[in-house]
């Protein structure tokens, strides 16, 4: 499935939408710790400085310097889910998505679709069919690999709004195997502390399609040089697949790892991942033919 050619960005667009970026983690008045890595992700995804002030009265100057409008249509949909990062968008966050859907000349039914499925996807419930035992927990985050790795390969841009809560599922179905009954919150700072988050997810798939050379500045770099939709779905398929594995490890050791040895982990499996992905690639082409983008809700039921 081959995704349309799309512009390379330039160093004024890619610092503009670093901007907005801040822009949208500041918008309901104050910026929590996974906002502020959000958009710390951006910046180092799109090599950009990540600017310490930006003024509200320049978004009208930001959104001039998008030029194209698929840089446009993204740039509105990485606001919505820097907002979308500490839950459904609250009244201010709603009133700064219109005044930068106006400023980019996002149509109003589109502004309507992304905020939906945004809000429908950042409160999805977490509850699925929990896995029994190991091999069957082996084999919920296999499938689950290759649907976010399947959503990679759609060209548009909101499927990648379903990967995290997908994730999250799953890292709440493994903990439930294990006794452990976790809210959002919990689940937010166990991918945080890992290094997967929706902006740093979507904003590698961002940098792939649009700035080429950076690809890998997001998520340490395991990608480096490599770009093209096929890359961004082997890139999730490895980053779901390592992240299940390292949930496994952590909730039946009761919880006892580090930070660091989190991450240690993650690394390590993201690596042996990658070959699996190789082998998976079938399975996520179909995958991503299966999937209606327009009706995302379900796929977190399934």
């Amino acid at each position: 499935m081959k995704s349309p050619a799309q512009p390379q960005l330039s160093p004024q667009e890619t610092q503009a939408l670093v901007s907005i970026a801040v822009l949208a983690a500041h918008a309901d008045g104050h910026q929590v710790e996974s906002e502020r890595g959000e958009v710390e992700a951006v910046a180092r995804g799109l090599s950009a400085a990540l600017p310490g002030t930006v003024e509200r009265a320049r978004l009208s100057e930001l959104a001039r310097a998008l030029r194209s409008p698929q840089v446009r249509e993204r740039t509105f949909e990485t606001a919505v889910a820097v907002c979308n990062c500490d839950g459904a968008l609250s009244a201010e966050e709603r009133t700064f998505l219109s005044e930068l859907a106006r400023e980019l000349g996002i149509e109003r039914d589109r502004v309507a679709e992304v905020e939906k499925v945004g809000d429908a996807l950042a409160t999805a419930p977490l509850s699925g069919t929990a896995p029994a035992n190991d091999a069957e927990t082996d084999e919920m985050i296999r499938r689950t690999a290759i649907l976010c790795g399947g959503l990679e390969l759609l060209p548009q841009g909101l499927s990648s709004l379903a990967i995290l809560p997908l994730q999250m599922r799953m890292v709440y179905s493994i903990g439930k195997l294990h006794g452990y009954e976790l809210d959002r919150g919990h689940l937010k700072d166990f991918l945080a502390t890992v290094g997967v988050g929706l902006t740093s997810q979507y904003l590698e798939g961002f940098a792939r399609r649009l700035v080429g050379g950076v690809v890998g500045k997001v998520a340490g770099g395991f990608l480096r040089g490599l770009a093209g939709p096929a890359t961004g779905a082997a890139f999730t398929f490895a980053a779901t697949h390592a992240l299940g594995q390292v949930a496994k490890r952590y909730y039946a050791s009761g919880r006892k790892l580090t930070g660091a040895q989190l991450k240690e982990s993650f690394t390590s499996l993201f690596q042996d991942a990658k070959g699996l992905a190789e082998r998976h690639t079938g399975d996520m082409q179909r995958s991503a033919a299966s999937v209606d983008v327009k009706n995302l809700l379900p796929l977190l039921k399934g």
